[in-house]
């Protein structure tokens, strides 16, 4: 009977938690490290092997929650409440410096408990474009602000080529840079339907206190929210929607994640076409 190959050697041993921190693994769960290249041995194999087999105890099936209607709607009731109080604290801010300090506060989205910083804004804030990203990634929740990782290098050499940058100080030639959700979810994963909505009423007063000319959407989380569309990135890519609220109507461009480019190099040609099509509207509005 072979043993299972060991990493012994420590260049590999840096190079498998490198491995581990790029996929976005940055906390233990557990007190204890768990081997799990060690070999289970099977009943089956105990006997072939003349290994007596180890005994395992069985945890009894767990009994169905009694009661789980009413939970569920006891959620859903104070996660209404939740974006209540967050559409009331939004409403009472008059300037991003307010909304900052606000959210800075606020304890109704989950993330903010979990996340190292809060990740807003960044660029100029009278800029004529304002993107909007789904959620922040390591670097970002690191820095605090949104879009700084490799993600966020390449969008800003994607804008350079049309002549667009968050550090110009010439509105016209600038961008302002955000979240849709504004604390990075754990482990980078996928925020949930009630943690965006926690946050959308303070996309919505960001919106109204800078009056872009353009948004940019990136991801279909973000597009949908903002849109009311429900199709996927793939068909809502490249075409425009109409962002309405308080009378105001505002164009809104539909785009490809940064970190989805990166996974997907081949996806970039459809990004160039977006940054062209961004390009050639902010010459209609002149």
């Amino acid at each position: 009977m072979t043993d299972e190959p060991q990493i012994t050697d420590l260049e590999a041993q840096l190079s498998a938690l490198s491995w581990l921190i790029d996929m976005g693994v940055d906390e233990a769960i557990g007190e204890e490290t768990i081997d799990w290249f060690e070999r289970v041995v099977t009943p089956a194999a105990a006997a072939n092997d003349g290994v007596q087999a180890p005994q395992v105890d069985i945890p009894k099936r767990r009994q169905a929650p009694t009661a789980p209607v009413q939970s569920a709607a006891r959620a859903v009731s104070s996660s209404d409440n939740l974006v209540a109080d967050a559409r009331k604290l939004a409403s009472d801010c008059k300037t991003i410096d307010d909304l900052i300090k606000t959210l800075e506060k606020f304890e109704g989205c989950p993330l903010s408990r979990t996340a190292s910083n809060l990740s807003f804004v960044d660029g100029n804030v009278d800029a004529d474009v304002l993107i909007i990203d789904e959620s922040p990634g390591r670097e970002e929740d690191l820095q605090g602000k949104p879009l700084v990782g490799r993600a966020g290098q390449l969008l800003d050499t994607m804008l350079g080529h049309i002549d667009l940058s968050r550090d110009n100080d010439n509105p016209r030639q600038a961008v302002l840079v955000s979240n849709l959700v504004f604390w990075r979810p754990p482990g980078n994963r996928k925020p949930t339907d009630s943690e965006t909505m926690m946050c959308v009423p303070f996309i919505n007063k960001l919106i109204e206190i800078t009056s872009p000319k353009v948004i940019v959407c990136l991801g279909a989380m973000t597009a949908q929210r903002l849109t009311g569309q429900t199709l996927g990135i793939q068909r809502l890519r490249g075409r425009w929607f109409d962002y309405q609220r308080d009378g105001a109507t505002i164009p809104v461009l539909c785009s490809l994640r940064p970190s989805f480019l990166l996974n997907q190099p081949a996806q970039k040609m459809l990004a160039w076409q977006d940054l062209i099509n961004l390009k050639l509207k902010l010459l209609e509005l002149g």
